[in-house]
């Protein structure tokens, strides 16, 4: 494969993981809006472009099971079948299905490796059997149709989408619309290009002239929105390419750093010369235009967290279903932004806390109405910055931790002795739950149960040099609050020295930087300690910790 054929697949898999996670979302809201005319048609359209790209590249497995849920989506369209659950669960395991094709593309360069034969028999016979359910009224005639993404080649061939409604076709083919067909070779044209045919560029440019005039001649003179002057404005980089830039930034900070230390020592010794203050003048500028430097950078590399709080509509629903329960999912602060390592490490430690939360802290309908609470529990998930660290809470409204219960079990396991729990207090106690093995579940599920997922959360958080704290009120619920900085990129760090080593101490594990007399350090069983307010604390000697020889021993 070419780089512009690679380029190409690039972008393909950029928009349809895009795509994707917006039909999850979607699904979620239909379910919610069985009568939104405007969402299941934008639903359409995602696999509808979809479709057309997975065609160009001819991945046909992808185009069939893509068709088979276009058509699905269009009998809901007209109105021939009723939006359901049942329905949109059958879809969402389409749409599970692409995403396996797409994983399978991704790793291979190929769709040819998953099954789909399960999936697209579940969908046709979900199809026959619309004459037998009872049809619902028309969602609507009048359903305008608004022109597909154009930014990048792939999503050229889904321009299909000016057609009134997609057919079905028993032997879906990579192909897109007549009216590019007719400025444009034939597919095999175009995969096996010759010297003396038209390059993969120019076809695409054909493309999307006959594109435009085919759009234009369906919508004409559209008006021009905000969406579409924004998307023009931005430009799809590698993050492999951010971080080279971020590590060329860091050394030039390093070597500011280094020329700022020379320059405060010549100023030091050569107070009255004028070439040392001009050279303290540019320093200065240096040091301004380079923090700057700094800032933008780590910007670009700022997502909003929406990103990672996309995924977990469908999970709740998904997971709330299997339980049996009423989950209601509230997200607050998906603006907030945070580096992308940290997002994308995020994910896994936030799906084993909601998960969580839904399994061991929300109860069943019934108990809740017992309890004469809401029948509806929610699980909500925030997030909102504080200082240089992001702050994200995880909350519900269950039954909240049951101390007794997490105690015995820990005694149970072998976890902590009688001893270790008579001296712990109850937030101690709750801790215990983030030990590897341990669970509270009293069966074996797909859920809970394995003893594997809260260490996993700790151990997660931790290296990514963050914090996580727990709270939890007996018929109240409970709250998680993880504290991660926002970038991982760049640490600020505290400078010390011992005797000849310099040490570097990240600022945000430094709570407080104090000075201290020799007066004020006591021993306790051989322990140096300080008394800071009222507070014991060990001191540790760096020089002993990491072995480096004292210069007045060596001179003795």
């Amino acid at each position: 494969m070419n780089d512009e054929m690679q380029e190409i697949l690039n972008d393909f898999l950029a928009e349809s993981s895009e795509m994707l996670e917006a039909l999850d979302q979607h699904f979620v809201k239909l379910e919610a809006e069985p009568s939104n005319a405007e969402l299941l048609n934008e639903i359409f359209r995602c696999m509808h472009s979809m479709k057309g790209s997975a065609g160009f590249l001819g991945f046909t497995h992808l185009v069939e099971v893509a068709h088979q849920g276009e058509s699905l989506l269009n009998k809901l369209r007209q109105g021939e079948m009723a939006v359901s659950p049942f329905i949109i669960d059958i879809i969402l395991e389409a749409v599970d299905a692409v995403k396996a094709l797409q994983a399978d593309i991704r790793a291979t360069g190929e769709d040819s490796h998953v099954e789909i034969d399960m999936i697209v028999n579940k969908l046709t016979l979900t199809m026959e059997s619309a004459a037998d359910l009872c049809p619902s009224p028309p969602v609507s005639k009048n359903i305008q149709q608004t022109p597909p993404y154009l930014s990048t080649p792939t999503s050229s061939s889904s321009l299909s989408e000016t057609e009134d409604e997609a057919e079905p076709n028993e032997n879906p083919t990579p192909s897109v619309t007549s009216s590019v067909e007719s400025t444009m070779p034939k597919e095999e044209e175009v995969i096996t290009t010759s010297d003396s045919s038209p390059g993969l560029s120019e076809v695409l440019n054909k493309m999307k002239e006959a594109a435009s005039r085919t759009l234009q001649a369906a919508n004409p003179a559209p008006p021009k929105s905000s969406t579409i002057k924004e998307e023009d404005q931005t430009v799809r980089v590698e993050t492999r390419r951010l971080d080279h830039v971020m590590n060329l930034v860091g050394e030039l900070v390093l070597n500011r750093n280094r020329l700022m230390k020379l320059g405060f020592g010549l100023e030091e010794q050569y107070e009255t010369n004028g070439l040392v203050r001009e050279l303290g003048i540019t320093l200065a500028q240096l040091n301004l235009v380079t923090s700057d430097l700094q800032l933008a950078v780590m910007k670009t590399r700022m997502v909003p967290i929406r990103k990672v709080f996309s995924r977990f509509p469908r999970l709740v629903r998904d997971v709330a279903s299997k339980l049996g329960k009423q989950v209601r999912l509230e997200l607050a602060g998906e603006d907030t932004e945070v580096d992308k390592s940290v997002a994308d490490e995020l994910g896994d430690p936030l799906v084993h806390l909601v998960r969580n939360s839904m399994d061991h802290g929300l109860e069943v309908t019934e108990e809740r109405r017992l309890k004469g609470k809401n029948t509806e529990g929610y699980v909500r998930l925030s997030a909102y910055q504080e200082g240089n660290s992001i702050v994200i809470r995880i909350e519900d409204d269950g039954r909240g931790l049951q101390v007794d219960k997490i105690a015995s079990k820990a005694l149970e396991k072998g976890l902590v002795s009688e001893a270790d729990l008579s001296a712990m207090s109850p937030k101690d106690i709750m801790n215990l739950i983030f030990l590897p093995g341990f669970s509270t579940a009293d069966q074996v599920s797909d859920l809970s149960g394995r003893g594997v997922g809260m260490d996993v959360v700790r151990t997660n958080i931790s290296r990514m040099n963050g914090s996580l704290e727990l709270d939890s009120e007996m018929g109240r619920g409970s709250l998680v609050t993880i504290k991660l900085p926002l970038t991982v990129a760049i640490i600020q760090a505290l400078m010390v020295e011992v005797e000849c080593a310099t040490f570097a101490i990240p600022l945000a594990s430094v709570i407080e930087a104090v000075k201290v007399t020799k007066e004020e350090i006591k021993s306790v069983n051989g322990q140096a300690v300080l008394n800071l307010r009222e507070r014991i604390l060990p001191l540790l000697d760096l020089g002993q910790t990491f072995h480096i020889p004292n210069s007045k021993e060596t001179e003795e």
